[in-house]
């Protein structure tokens, strides 16, 4: 019988304590390494890369680079960790050279960047300033896309041409797309309407994400969070074929922010991938890589 892997979560949120500011609604907090171990456990993970949040766009509370380094560092049982650098750092100029921040925190083991929160749009020259130090440091960049004036996340608009363009202006960089803007373009049908939301139902064809992953092999797939699970448990049969088409850049996840989330729809996303496995609905490979062997290829680990 085939085995479960365990799985290393591509996208999530800790703090090493509570103190300090809640989240945006007054009563949450992001996750210590004990509560988030708990969860972990509940659904088969055996790793997350912690992301830090250093835009005020955010939560709230910001995580910075150096505490997310902190939380590697003292529990390692239980994290990787990515930097983050705000496109506005460094004297609030679009032509500082980031690679400063970047290479600093490579030398002290950060595995990439995100997640990359600043509500400015995708080709303002602040971000493709953070897009090309990235790309020269060789770290790959988890993003989420949000609304201008209205939500966190880089600014795109319905079809994703402004991330189209930077996949071509960036053809080294590897950018990991997610949340609620970026999912609903899974299917073809996404309008201005239900963009952004969680919609429901079987996945017509022509999306615009099976596009730009059939035309850019440096777009990958952040699945976590609420958004990323219905993208795919909305419509498996979908699913199943998707997810084999592109095995090689699909990345499981969680994106685990709160206690709260304990119980969460977004956390079946990892049973879901269990049973399309045990019902051969999707092959073994394709299920060690999404789960486990793509996370550990990008972070440059081999698996034990």
């Amino acid at each position: 019988m085939k085995e479960r892997v365990k799985k290393i979560d591509i996208h999530v949120h800790s703090v090493l304590s509570k103190v300090g500011c809640p989240h945006a609604d007054g009563v949450g907090h992001f996750t210590t390494p004990d509560e988030l171990r708990k969860m972990y456990d509940d659904i088969g993970v055996e790793k997350g890369v912690q992301l830090p949040l250093s835009s005020p766009e955010g939560r709230g509370r910001l995580i910075t680079s150096e505490e997310s380094y902190m939380l590697a560092k003292e529990h390692p049982e239980t994290y990787f960790w990515f930097c983050n650098v705000d496109p506005r750092q460094g004297y609030n100029t679009a032509n500082f050279d980031l690679t400063v921040f970047l290479k600093a925190y490579k030398d002290m083991g950060a595995k990439g960047v995100g997640e990359v929160t600043a509500n400015l749009y995708i080709d303002d020259p602040y971000m493709y300033n953070l897009f090309a130090a990235c790309e020269k440091v060789g770290f790959p960049l988890t993003f989420h896309i949000g609304t201008k004036g209205v939500s966190y996340g880089m600014v795109d608009d319905l079809g994703l041409p402004r991330l189209e363009k930077a996949l071509q202006d960036f053809p080294n960089l590897k950018f990991l797309g997610h949340s609620q803007l970026f999912w609903s373009e899974m299917s073809g049908d996404n309008n201005a309407k239900i963009r952004g939301g969680y919609p429901k139902g079987k996945v017509v064809p022509g999306g615009r994400i099976t596009e730009l992953m059939r035309k850019y092999p440096n777009l990958n797939c952040d699945m976590s969070a609420g958004s990323g699970a219905n993208a795919f448990m909305r419509d498996p049969e979908h699913a199943y074929g998707f997810i084999e088409e592109f095995q090689d850049r699909l990345f499981f996840g969680t994106d685990i922010c709160d206690p709260r989330n304990a119980g969460s729809d977004m956390l079946l996303l990892a049973g879901f991938l269990d049973e399309a496995m045990e019902q051969d609905k999707i092959s073994y490979d394709a299920y060690y890589k999404v789960s486990r062997g793509n996370a550990l290829k990008l972070l440059g680990v081999e698996d034990k």
